[in-house]
Order: structure tokens, then C-alpha cells, then sequence
């Protein structure tokens, strides 16, 4: 159930950045749960890969380069999928870095763990 509720949640934070950015284009909810479910998977498999295969640029960068493959992942999955749609390769990396701060953002407010401090 978790999972399916922070699939819903990564759908709203897209909706929330085709709101705020002009680049970025999604057609409806449903094109935004695929994009976030699509998102997920490259996330997920494609883009530990990338990152290994990009280490050295990346430390190179100082980590910069890290915003610019998040921006490719971003742009990647608006080429291939219909109803979701990015602009050009900088409002991809706008449009991630903004993802990840809603969906953060959403996930922190819904899945909030209840901290207990004891005293020994």
C-alpha cells in the first residue's frame, strides 16, 4: 500500500512541475503516473549504471556532473513516452532538480516516522 501511494505521490509532484515549468508538458494524470512510474524504473535500474559507468566525470565536476544525469534520466523518459513531454535538455535538469525536491517534500509530510526520545 505504501508503495502504491508514493507512486501516486511522485505523479502529483510531476503534475506540480508541468505546473510551475513552461518546458515541461504533461497531458493528464494518467500520463503522469506512467512518467513516475517509468521514472522509477530508470531510476532504478538504468541509472546505478550510469552513474558508475560516469564516476570520474562526476568527481571531475565536483558533483555537478550528478544534476546533468539526472537531467538526461528526465529528458530520456519525456523522449520516449507519449503524454509526458520535456523541451530541451536544460528544462530537464530544472524540471529534475524540482521533482526530486516536491516529492521529497510530499513523501516527508505523508511518511512521517514517529520519533520517540527516551531517557536512560
Amino acid at each position: 500500500m505504501k508503495l502504491l501511494l508514493s507512486w501516486v505521490l511522485h505523479a502529483v509532484a510531476l503534475m506540480g512541475v508541468a505546473y510551475l515549468l513552461p518546458g515541461v508538458i504533461v497531458e493528464g494524470f494518467w500520463a503522469a503516473l506512467w512518467a513516475a512510474l517509468i521514472l522509477g524504473l530508470v531510476n532504478t535500474i538504468v541509472k546505478p549504471v550510469l552513474l558508475i559507468l560516469t564516476l570520474p566525470l562526476t568527481v571531475l565536476t565536483l558533483g555537478l556532473f550528478y544534476f546533468v544525469l539526472n537531467g538526461l534520466m528526465f529528458y530520456w523518459v519525456g523522449s520516449i513516452l507519449e503524454g509526458f513531454q520535456v523541451n530541451g535538455f536544460w528544462w530537464a535538469v530544472l524540471a529534475a532538480l524540482l521533482y526530486s525536491l516536491f516529492a521529497t517534500f510530499l513523501s516527508s509530510i505523508l511518511f512521517q516516522e514517529k520519533v520517540r526520545i527516551e531517557r536512560i
